[in-house]
């Protein structure tokens, strides 16, 4: 991914610590390729970890990513409507609007 890809404060990391850029993806590639999931299903388990950790910049980031890799906007709506058992009504919605913020754009 190139660093004018990438959003605001990771893409100042790469260009400032290209380095410490290049570590960290280093990792997130051993990462993923540590175990059998498919690239589909990586790139929801992400989402699923950005909503989780309440990152609506991370959860934009993964939802970019996920529909230009194809994934279907209802199946990363699915995401959200799974986080309200687990983390809470808001939680959930909050991770809806950061979902349908990108969804939204893309129509």
């Amino acid at each position: 991914m190139a660093n004018h890809e990438l959003p605001s404060g990771a893409g100042k990391v790469a260009d400032d610590y290209p380095e410490v850029w290049r570590a960290y993806a280093s990792l997130g590639k051993a990462c993923a390729e540590a175990g059998p999931l498919d690239d589909r299903t990586r790139r929801l388990v992400k989402l699923a970890l950005a909503v989780g950790g309440g990152s609506e910049g991370a959860v934009h980031s993964h939802m970019r990513r996920a529909l230009d890799e194809g994934i279907e906007p209802e199946a990363l709506k699915q995401v959200a409507m799974l986080a309200i058992p687990t983390l809470g009504l808001p939680a959930g919605v909050a991770a809806l609007t950061w979902i349908e913020d990108i969804t939204d754009a893309r129509r």
